[in-house]
């Protein structure tokens, strides 16, 4: 159905279930936040509370004029509405998504009350959309200026460094290993089948199974090695999926190199990139696991270069 096509009674009971579930959306959030971010959630309660106040006075002004029965009439029935995205089934909901969210369904129920004040005929029910309308407006001020509030007294100081230990638990830390693991892993038998057999293609294809095989190793065994329920670093396969693909992705840096057929100018390549990569773990240790540069780099080189050279010995041998 048309939004122009609702009576007053329709557009009434569409607001009441509007209501309904934007203050459910917003208990969401607050759940979902509570935990790790307590001043988002905060904010999220009293918003569901108002928007409480605001169902419950549409469905006294529907009663006055209607009576008891308040028919099911949802957004998605009435073509041009735009459905909530699910944000908040997320496990790794981020307070500055669930702001930015709130902000627009603000935005949508303001525009919706006042396109549905101009369409009906009723006074009274025409001055209730009207207040609506402008209290909804007044929400995104006052949202505004609690989070002001929450950054003054330094809550939302706190729940941002929140969120940058839990990116690095669940996104970081896996991501790391992984990308530690491909890098460094792989290059005894990658190289040890250069040395061994001087053949690019034949290299190739040992450090790709090499860097896929590990990718799907370090995935499970990062999958199963923690639920995240007492530590916080979110959900397994999330966190097995990231140190997976990274895995196969620190293989496959210094693997794509034997593509080429000159076996000595691939060596060469593959050479470059794996201290390409070192010098990406060091910084990537130094900027999120707060390692001093030279120690980053003296442990990732160290490593490296006893792997290298161990499968160098062994092809060459």
């Amino acid at each position: 159905m048309h939004f122009r096509d609702l009576n007053a009674a329709q557009i009434l009971a569409l607001a009441v279930t509007a209501e309904e579930e934007d203050a459910r959306v917003y208990r969401d959030f607050a759940e979902s936040l509570r935990a790790d971010f307590p001043a988002t959630a905060k904010l999220f309660t009293k918003m569901a509370e108002e928007e409480d106040g605001h169902r419950h006075r549409l469905i006294e002004g529907y009663r006055q004029r209607f009576g008891e029965h308040i028919p099911l009439i949802r957004r998605q029935d009435v073509t041009g509405f735009m459905p909530r995205r699910p944000l908040w089934f997320m496990p790794t909901l981020r307070p500055e998504n669930a702001r930015q969210e709130a902000a627009l369904m603000e935005i949508e129920a303001r525009r919706f009350y006042e396109a549905a004040a101009h369409q009906t005929t009723d006074a009274g029910i025409r001055q209730l959309l009207d207040d609506l309308a402008q209290e909804e407006q007044r929400h995104e001020a006052t949202a505004e200026e609690i989070t002001d509030a929450q950054a003054a007294s330094g809550a939302l100081g706190q729940e941002s460094e929140v969120a940058r230990r839990l990116f690095v638990l669940r996104f970081v830390q896996p991501g790391l290993a992984g990308l530690m693991d491909g890098s460094v892993s792989t290059l005894a038998p990658l190289f040890a089948a250069a040395f061994a057999t001087h053949q690019t293609l034949a290299t190739f294809k040992v450090g790709l199974a090499a860097s896929v095989g590990a990718g799907i190793s370090m995935g499970f065994a990062e999958a199963m090695s923690d639920d995240g329920k007492l530590s916080g670093r979110g959900t397994p396969w999330l966190r097995g999926v990231v140190c997976g693909v990274m895995t196969t992705i620190g293989g496959l840096g210094h693997t794509r190199p034997y593509l080429i057929r000159s076996f000595h100018l691939a060596t060469t390549f593959a050479l470059i990139v794996v201290a390409v990569e070192l010098a990406v773990i060091a910084w990537i240790r130094k900027r999120y696991m707060d390692t001093p540069l030279l120690s980053a780099v003296f442990q990732v080189v160290v490593g490296g270069v006893l792997v290298f050279l161990a499968g160098w010995l062994i092809g060459a041998g």
